[in-house]
C-alpha cells in the first residue's frame, strides 16, 4: 500500500496552480444550474474542491418569489436589487478563495450582457483568478419546453405555486431576458470560453490554456441536459456473499437467480416511460452477466460489458473472509478502517483508484440517456456518490442493499432518488466502521417495494 499522501498527491497533481472562476452564460430555461450542479460533483468527485455560487440564492435573501416584472430591463428597483445579489455572490466568491480552500468556483447566474461578463472578468483578473465562460444555447423548443417544466417544480422561486401559473410566469421572465441578452461573439475573444449548442451538438471553444481548464470543459462538453434516469442495482446474492468472501468471480446464488428473474419486473414497476430505450451495462464478472440475463431477455435492451465496472480488486486478500484478512494482515486491517477510501490492498486497489478507472464511465454515463447499470458494491459506491455528492471519505462506508434496485433522475438542483426493494432475501454484506470482521450468516429482511422518497 503506498502512503495516503503519496496516493493524494499522485492523484490530484496538476500542471499548474489555477484557480478557476466557471462562469454560467444564457437564457433562464437552458440547463445551466444542471450543467453548474454536474461540474460541481464531477470536481469533488476526482477530488479538486469546488463550489457553486447561485446567483439567484443571494436575491432571494430580499425577494424570494419574483413575478416576472422583477426581471424587465426598465424595472430600475429590480436591476439594483440583482446587481446587489450578483455582487454578494461575487464577493462571497473571491473571499472563499483568499481562504485557500477552493480551486474552481462556478457561478451560476445568467450574465446575459457583455457589460455583466467584463464587469466579472475584471473582478476576477484583479484576483488571479481565471475566468472561463460556459455558454449554453440552445433554440430547440421542445427541450426548452421540458425544461420550463422542470424549472416550475423544482425552482425555490415557484415552490407552492400553481405549475400553470408558474410556467407562464417564468416564460415572461425569459421574454424580459431575451430583450437585452447578448451572445459571446468576436469582440470577446480575449476571453476563455465554451459555446454548447443545443445540448453540444456543436461545442466552440477559445483559448484554453491550462491542464485544469482544458480537463473541465471536456467534462462539460459531455454531458447533456436532455431528461432521463439510470438505475443501479448490485448483482444477485453470489456464493461468495454466502460465505463472506470478498472479490472472485462466483456465480450467484439460488436466492440470487431468483433477484435476476424478478429485475426485469423490479425495473418495470420503477417507472419506465412508454417506448424508452434502456442500455444495460455490466462487468466482466460472471456474478452481474448472470444476474442481467434475464432483463436483457424480457426487454431486448442492448447490453455492455464493461470491465472498468468489475468490482474493487482485492489484492491478496482477494477470496478471503474479513476475519481472515483480520487474522492475517492485522496492520492492514486497521489501515483500510482508519482511511477506506485511501487504502489500497497489497497487489490490488483502494476506492480513490475505483473513482480513476470509472472517469471514462461517467463521462460515456454523462453522454448517454437511459441506463441500467448492474455492477458491485465498491463500483456502486462511487457512482452513487458522483450523482448525490457524497464526500468521499463517506463513500466507502455507505450501505449498498443487495436485491434493491435504485432510480436517480438528475435535476436542475440535484438528484432524486427512489428505492425498489425485490421481496427476496439475501445475506448483508455491509461492515460498519470500527464493526467486528465477523461475517453476518443471517439473510436480510425481504420487503417488496420500498422507500420512494424523493432525496436530493
Amino acid at each position: 500500500m503506498l502512503p495516503k499522501n503519496v496516493q493524494n498527491k499522485a492523484f490530484v497533481a496538476r500542471s499548474d496552480d489555477s484557480k478557476i472562476c466557471v462562469v454560467m452564460v444564457g437564457l433562464p430555461a437552458r440547463g445551466k444550474s444542471l450543467i453548474a450542479g454536474k461540474a460541481m460533483r464531477y470536481l469533488g468527485w476526482v477530488g479538486i474542491p469546488a463550489r457553486v455560487f447561485n446567483v439567484g440564492s443571494y436575491r432571494r435573501f430580499s425577494n424570494p418569489q419574483p413575478g416576472a416584472a422583477f426581471f424587465d430591463p426598465h424595472n430600475e428597483e429590480g436591476e439594483r436589487m440583482r446587481r446587489a445579489a450578483a455582487e454578494a455572490a461575487m464577493s462571497d466568491m473571491l473571499q472563499w478563495f483568499k481562504t485557500g480552500k477552493g480551486i474552481v468556483a462556478i457561478l451560476d447566474a445568467t450574465n446575459s450582457t457583455k457589460e455583466r461578463r467584463k464587469w466579472i472578468y475584471q473582478e476576477c483578473t484583479e484576483a488571479g483568478i481565471e475566468a472561463l465562460f460556459v455558454e449554453s444555447i440552445c433554440d430547440d423548443e421542445d427541450l426548452i419546453m421540458t425544461n420550463i417544466k422542470e424549472v416550475k417544480t423544482t425552482s425555490p422561486d415557484y415552490k407552492g405555486q400553481d405549475p400553470e401559473v408558474a410556467a407562464l410566469d417564468f416564460r415572461n421572465r425569459i421574454r424580459n431576458y431575451e430583450k437585452v441578452y447578448e451572445t459571446i461573439d468576436e469582440d470577446e475573444k480575449k476571453y476563455t470560453y465554451v459555446k454548447l449548442i443545443n445540448v453540444g451538438s456543436t461545442v466552440i471553444i477559445n483559448q484554453i490554456k491550462d491542464y485544469l481548464s482544458s480537463r473541465l470543459v471536456y467534462y462539460i462538453q459531455n454531458i447533456h441536459i436532455k431528461p432521463r434516469s439510470i438505475w443501479l442495482s448490485r448483482h444477485g446474492e453470489s456464493e461468495f456473499n454466502l460465505t463472506g468472501r470478498i472479490g472472485g468471480d462466483s456465480n450467484i446464488s439460488e436466492r440470487g437467480e431468483a433477484y435476476a428473474r424478478a429485475l426485469p419486473e423490479l425495473l418495470r414497476k420503477s417507472g419506465v416511460p412508454d417506448n424508452t430505450k434502456i442500455v444495460i451495462w455490466t462487468s466482466t464478472l460472471r456474478r452481474t452477466i448472470q444476474s442481467a440475463r434475464h432483463l436483457k431477455a424480457a426487454t431486448g435492451y442492448e447490453k455492455l460489458e464493461w470491465k472498468a465496472l468489475d468490482e474493487l480488486d482485492s489484492g491478496v486478500c482477494d477470496g478471503l473472509t474479513y476475519e481472515e484478512i483480520a487474522e492475517k494482515y492485522p496492520e492492514d486491517f486497521a489501515a483500510r478502517d482508519e482511511d477506506k477510501y485511501n487504502y489500497r490492498y497489497r497487489g490490488g486497489e483502494s476506492y480513490r483508484d475505483v473513482v480513476i478507472r470509472l472517469e471514462p464511465i461517467i463521462m460515456e454515463l454523462e453522454r448517454s440517456e437511459n441506463v441500467i447499470i448492474v455492477t458491485h458494491q465498491a463500483v456502486l459506491r462511487c457512482i452513487y456518490a458522483y450523482f448525490m455528492n457524497v464526500p468521499q471519505e463517506q463513500s466507502p462506508w455507505m450501505e449498498v442493499p443487495l436485491h434493491t434496485l435504485i432510480k436517480l433522475t438528475p435535476r436542475a438542483y440535484g438528484t432524486e432518488e427512489q428505492r425498489f426493494k425485490a421481496d427476496i432475501p439475501a445475506v448483508s454484506t455491509w461492515r460498519g466502521k470500527g464493526t467486528s470482521a465477523k461475517h453476518q450468516e443471517f439473510p436480510a429482511e425481504g420487503g417488496k417495494k420500498e422507500d420512494t422518497e424523493t432525496k436530493h
